[in-house]
């Protein structure tokens, strides 16, 4: 029989995440998302290991460690505290718990798996069992859409990339306006048939077959979970894909250790020659001109571009970073869809490789693309904000205008949003948006009363 491995963490999607590491391990896994559910689990499941997170919301974590250590005695423990603010509640757990170990926030996934290993050795050769279910969710990405709607985007006009050779450059430019994609036919890319669809997703094969480096998907609706899907994969550095998908429209993210650098979409809007045309950079005709020769030479559009002059290789860096970091941007606005986690040892290789923080991708990404009927929903009047006992990110490492940061101080739970709004001497929505992305970032949780 597998060791089971007990989960706990306000982060959901963490919690998902790990789950797959341990379940690809060959461990058997449960979860949880605060305390007291996590001892109700202690008590009913044959818990060999937990891995507790030390400030829950509704109760400490060696309190939570007290209560499975008196239902499985021998119990292993690993506490995860987040780096930033953890160390006086660490010491005390450890004073409590001299035999536990403790993982800090951010951590690197498969040394979190070694411990564990050393702690509870998985069964000798158990074989991983495959994901329980294989939805309807194809990420076939060689189609064009013409069908989504989709807003305008303004881009800071500053990008960072990794080019061939590991070679890092921080680009400056004007900042871009990505126009709406044009009505009707789109130049420069294959017109959709419609009696093209998209390939069917195979059955997964037998684990024997799988490939060793390929671990488990997670699945969900996307709903207002793209923060926390970003923030999971930059706490546990992990390496794959986040692929969701609304109607026809597919769009992949891809991460090396934690960072977003690079994605794809099957959007007509979202291609290279295309997106040059919604910020203005070639026009319309001239895209026209171009894919005919790309097409009829097998080539890519860029390289075309810049053969005629349309594009400076020097530029074609800036815009490929453009158009990869507006693709991650436009998933902020779908409150609809679905996701699938997919964690693998090494993303897609592109030469081309966005370099950018998660946490700033995630303040700007809420800001900016949010709807305001969303903003209102998750930042309501009545509410009171106060900052998070356990930020994934520090202040500092997120860029704040400076009434942004001159607000934040106020915000400790004896406020309302409504008198925030207030003081803050901002239009109203501004000031929402601020509140939302915060919470985004788990920089601000709401005060239960």
């Amino acid at each position: 029989m597998s060791p089971t491995i007990l989960v706990v963490d306000d982060n959901k999607e963490l919690v998902a995440l790990l789950t797959s590491l341990f379940e690809e391990a060959g461990y058997a896994v449960v979860g949880a998302n605060k305390g007291r559910p996590a001892v109700d689990l202690g008590k009913t499941e044959p818990v060999s290991l937990a891995l507790v997170d030390m400030l829950l919301p509704d109760m400490m974590g060696y309190h939570v460690a007290e209560g499975l250590a008196a239902a499985r005695p021998g119990l292993k423990l690993v506490f995860m505290t987040g780096v930033f603010k953890g160390a006086r509640h660490s010491k005390e757990a450890l004073e409590r718990f001299p035999g536990a170990l403790f993982v800090e926030k951010p951590f690197d996934a498969k040394k979190l798996l070694e411990t564990v290993k050393g702690l509870v050795p998985p069964p000798a050769g158990t074989v991983a069992p495959p994901p329980t279910e294989t939805p309807d969710f194809d990420v076939e990405l060689d189609i064009d859409v013409e069908d989504e709607e989709q807003d305008a985007m303004e881009l800071t006009g500053r990008i960072k990339v990794t080019g061939g050779g590991n070679i890092t450059a921080e680009l400056s430019g004007a900042a871009l306006m990505a126009g709406k994609p044009l009505k009707g036919a789109v130049p420069g890319v294959r017109p959709t048939s419609s009696g093209v669809t998209a390939a069917p997703v195979p059955p997964p094969p037998p684990p024997e077959a799988t490939e060793p480096s390929a671990r488990a998907a997670r699945m969900g609706e996307l709903k207002d979970n793209l923060p926390g899907l970003i923030t999971a994969f930059y706490l546990s550095r992990e390496t794959g894909e986040l692929s969701c998908k609304k109607g026809k429209v597919k769009k992949v993210v891809y991460f090396e250790a934690g960072q977003p650098v690079f994605a794809l979409s099957n959007l007509a809007a979202d291609r290279f020659g295309q997106f040059l045309v919604r910020v203005g950079k070639i026009k319309p005709d001239q895209l026209d001109d171009v894919a005919v020769v790309a097409q009829q030479t097998n080539r890519r559009t860029g390289d075309v571009l810049v053969e005629r002059g349309l594009l400076k290789d020097t530029e074609r860096l800036y815009y490929v970073g453009q158009q990869v970091k507006s693709i991650i941007y436009s998933l902020f606005g779908w409150e609809e869809g679905q996701f699938v986690l997919t964690f693998r040892e090494k993303a897609r290789a592109e030469s081309i490789k966005l370099d950018v923080f998660p946490g700033n991708l995630i303040a700007r990404g809420v800001k900016k693309l949010y709807k305001p009927e969303r903003i209102a929903r998750l930042v309501r009047p009545e509410d009171r904000l106060m900052p998070s006992p356990q930020p994934p990110y520090q202040l500092n490492e997120i860029e704040l205008e400076k009434w942004e940061a001159q607000l934040l101080p106020r915000l400790d739970g004896t406020r309302t949003c409504a008198e925030i709004f207030a003081l803050a001497q901002k239009p109203e929505h501004q000031v929402r948006a601020f509140l939302a992305a915060m919470l985004g970032l788990e920089l601000l949780v709401k005060r239960e009363t």
